[in-house]
């Protein structure tokens, strides 16, 4: 979804279990918190704090 990533709550090497929150996205004056869905660890964080994201744009990326 585009919009402006306000938050990310992991970082690299993270172990993040199912529904645990990952980033927050602020999109028409709404806050969307993304959470994880399944168990994994954190391989890298591709967008960063107070960036616009555009659609389908990678957040965070899993092992």
């Amino acid at each position: 979804m585009p919009g402006l990533l306000v938050d990310v709550s992991v970082q690299p090497g993270q172990k993040v279990q199912a529904g645990e929150r990952v980033a927050v996205i602020e999109a028409m004056k709404m806050e969307n918190v993304l959470f994880a869905a399944a168990d994994g660890v954190v391989k890298k964080v591709v967008a960063a704090k107070g960036e616009s994201l555009t659609v389908d744009q990678m957040i965070v990326e899993f092992e």
